[in-house]
């Protein structure tokens, strides 16, 4: 096996030849039982709240080309989509069920919520049909925003189940300890902000393909999905009610995932259900409006830090309060993003005391779900931005703050004042190099040289951690399996699902490198849950660690096999047998048999001792040790046309210490995917809704402002790597570190460059009219500025 092809590698994706070539197969791209596909459309709710008062449907009914119409009441036998995430009240009883049934019974919660189904020949004829069906509704008070939801007369999403719109409270950390530290505190800073609603949007929207066979009763549903094999126990077991080994589901090709596909929906759901009652397939697709009405959002947060510092500028103690908008159902992992990263509001410091509560509120919109980094940018967003406010205000200079309170490296393994231990990292040497590459030291001269032109110039840097791949202590399972055929090549099949992240690649480099097999013979095979015996899928960025632990222990197993079967093809002690690059050799001598070989002979009668069974693979399911540490450093340059508000990106570095590398190219592409994501929320992506109505007023990509490729600049990425022993590979998770970095980074650039007028902080996004109007109302005027 090549070296160029090993850990370490700068493989160029092998998936990229046939999606360049547009040979890739996704969802729509799968003809084999379509041809004769029937068409979903799901009538949605225009009202945020209302009660259902009456539907019609006999004109839908008698509609060209119709097959099928679903409401409410026809669907009884069909289960609930559940959260699986345990909270509780504020009284300690556990989290209450909020009852999300595949089309609303009796009532709707959001703009978007769905009322009833066609199934119909064509999509257009569906269409039409759904738009005949008449709905009457009882409009409802409705309540949009989580600081409004919890006000005394706040309209209640679910009356019977909260009253009050606080559907759980989850505090950690020792309050007391805390309270006492910010008593004797020399400053406290306090920031309020909010981190906006987002939707993620990926270049494939949701879709289905579900049929039904008759013979075996057995379902199969074709979906861009995360998670295939959580995806099929949820449904079949809560949705359809019936055997997990009754429902097959399949994940092809997936077009970018983002967190939001590893819930189940409801879609899919009445695709299969119309299935079967047509015994004919049925495919829905989601229109970019529809996306935007039925997709889960994500982030939502409403939160006060408050840092506690003495004289010297050593940081104290930190709290922080969150009111997380959940939306009026809960989502699958719903409260996953608001609690379970929570420790990360540590960040990179020796803060010796930590508290945060966070309150879980019901509104009128839809339920809200992990989104890329779940948690973790909200955290590093909370302590970095607090941390540059309390520099401000003590005046200090914020690079020497942070170095006066980072976690040296020889404090590892360091317990933080919140819920971590840090098992590796070098936090110090991430910011140096950092600093240097993006020159911080000659940003003065070039924010003069700005000011010359009439223009605003700003430095943000944020240091980030996150714990990827949990949850900490208790990481979820991965299996990975191995097969050699009888004719020597391999395939793997991984329980972990490629939704753009190049896994096949990576895969091939890990077991090319373990088995010394050459990567041409080796096949990865994922994303079907008849095919690969198990799998927790993709989130979290846990895929390195936990499938590519997964996979290096599978291959251990067929070594530590292929030693007992070469010794006897050998004439060999199993002791004397030793296996490096694809061979196993009698030590000390010439005499050899490679992997490939052995495993033809493998399947040989006869070939192999009595009682060997034939043949040669391996199935792992196992976990990691525990969840992993990726940190890094990002600083980037902006410049503010004071004019217009329009910020223009300059510059940006990031330093990252993701563990052991597998491959450099893929991981600055995850870096940079990441990076583009945090930019879009910080300068323009911002879910809104119309308060009193409810209705979502950025229902398209003329109105929600996705960023473009020219809006970024070129992206440096540097590697500090300081591996891990949690996982057989000392890798860290890699996929959400640069949205976990970008937004503080980005927001705080943008508040250096307003710094000069009096501008201390602006909330999310930072579009060109909140900058203008921040500019406008500085307590220092441009004149003022023009002439200093």
């Amino acid at each position: 096996m090549s070296a160029a092809f090993g850990i370490g590698a700068a493989v160029r994706r092998v998936e990229d030849a046939r999606f360049l070539r547009g040979a890739g197969r996704f969802v729509d791209d799968i003809a084999a039982a379509a041809r004769d596909a029937a068409h979903l459309v799901v009538l949605r709710s225009p009202h945020a709240a209302a009660r259902i008062l009456a539907i019609r449907a006999e004109a839908a009914r008698a509609a060209p080309g119709v097959l099928l119409v679903l409401t409410p009441g026809e669907i009884g036998e069909l289960g609930v989509l559940r959260c699986v995430t345990p909270r509780h009240r504020r009284d300690g009883s556990p989290i209450a069920q909020t009852p999300w049934r595949m089309l609303a019974h009796g009532q709707v919660r959001y703009v978007g919520d769905a009322v009833a189904a066609v199934v119909a020949e064509t999509r257009e004829a569906a269409q039409d049909a759904a738009e005949r069906i008449v709905v009457e509704y009882d409009p409802l008070p409705c309540v949009t925003d989580a600081a409004e939801a919890v006000r005394p007369g706040a309209p209640a999403v679910w009356p019977d189940i909260a009253p009050d719109n606080e559907s759980f409270v989850f505090r950690l950390g020792d309050f007391a300890a805390v309270e006492a530290a910010f008593a004797r505190a020399a400053h406290i800073a306090r920031l309020d902000f909010r981190i906006t609603r987002v939707s993620a949007n990926p270049m494939e929207p949701r879709n289905a393909l579900a049929t039904h066979d008759p013979a075996e009763d057995r379902y199969t549903l074709v979906a861009g999905t995360q998670l295939p094999h959580v995806m099929r126990n949820e449904i079949a077991l809560h949705a359809l009610g019936v055997p997990t080994s009754r429902l097959r589901v399949v994940s092809p090709d997936v077009g970018g995932g983002f967190g939001m596909k590893e819930s189940p929906f409801q879609e899919y759901v009445l695709a299969l259900h119309a299935a079967k009652r047509l015994g004919r397939p049925v495919r829905w697709t989601a229109t970019r409006t529809e996306s935007f009405l039925s997709d889960t959002h994500a982030r939502d947060n409403v939160s006060t830090a408050e840092l506690a510092l003495d004289a010297d500028g050593t940081f104290l103690a930190l709290r922080v309060r969150t009111l997380c908008n959940l939306g009026a159902y809960l989502a699958w992992q719903g409260p996953v993003s608001s609690t379970n990263n929570v420790g990360g509001l540590a960040g990179v410091y020796r803060t010796p005391h930590i508290c945060t509560e966070v309150r879980g509120i019901l509104t009128h919109t839809q339920p809200t779900a992990p989104y890329r980094g779940a948690g973790r940018p909200e955290a590093i967003y909370a302590i970095e931005r607090v941390i540059d406010l309390a520099a401000d205000e003590m005046g200090l200079d914020r690079i020497e703050l942070r170095r006066r309170n980072l976690i040296p490296r020889e404090a590892m393994p360091f317990r933080t004042g919140l819920d971590y231990t840090y098992d590796t990292g070098d936090f110090a040497r991430n910011m140096e190099m950092a600093l240097k590459a993006a020159d911080w030291a000659g940003f003065p001269a070039r924010r003069e040289e700005a000011r010359r032109r009439g223009r605003l110039r700003g430095i943000g840097l944020a240091n980030a951690i996150e714990s990827a791949g949990g949850p900490h202590r208790n990481p979820m399972e991965e299996a990975a399996e191995i097969r050699f055929d009888s004719g020597g090549s391999v395939t793997l099949l991984m329980g972990s699902h490629n939704h753009g992240q190049g896994h096949e690649t990576v895969f091939r480099q890990i077991a090319a490198s373990r088995l010394g097999v050459a990567p041409e013979r080796i096949r990865v095979v994922c994303g079907d849950t008849d095919l690969v015996t198990h799998g927790r899928g993709t989130i979290g960025s846990r895929s390195m660690m936990a499938a590519g632990g997964a996979l290096v222990g599978a291959a251990e197993k067929i070594i530590a096999r292929g030693r007992r079967i070469a010794a006897h093809l050998l004439e060999a002690d199993e002791a004397d047998i030793e296996f490096a690059e694809g061979a196993f050799r009698v030590a000390g001598t010439d005499r050899a048999i490679g992997i490939e070989e052995l495993a033809r002979l493998s399947y040989v009668p006869g070939a192999l001792p009595p009682g060997e069974e034939l043949g040669l693979s391996a199935l792992l399911v196992t976990r990691p040790g525990d969840a992993t540490f990726p940190n890094g450093c990002h600083v980037c340059e902006v410049e503010v046309d004071p004019e217009t508000g329009e910020t223009a990106l300059l510059s940006y570095v990031v330093v990252d210490d993701v563990g052991t590398v597998i491959n450099p190219l893929l991981l600055k592409g995850q870096i940079h995917g990441g990076i583009a994501q945090g930019f879009g929320q910080v300068f323009g992506e911002c879910i809104r809704y119309a308060p009193g109505s409810g209705q979502l007023l950025t229902a398209s990509f003329l109105d929600y402002a996705m960023p473009r490729a020219d809006a970024l600049c070129a992206l440096t990425v540097l590697s500090n790597p300081v591996p891990t022993a949690t996982n057989p590979l000392g890798v860290k998770g890699a996929g959400e570190a640069g949205t976990v970095g970008a937004l503080p980074a980005l927001l705080g650039a943008v508040v250096d460059a307003l710094r000069p007028l009096g501008v201390r902080h602006l909330d999310l996004p930072a579009t060109p009219e909140r900058v203008w109007a921040a500019i406008r109302g500085a307590p220092v005027t441009l004149e003022q500025w023009r002439t200093a």
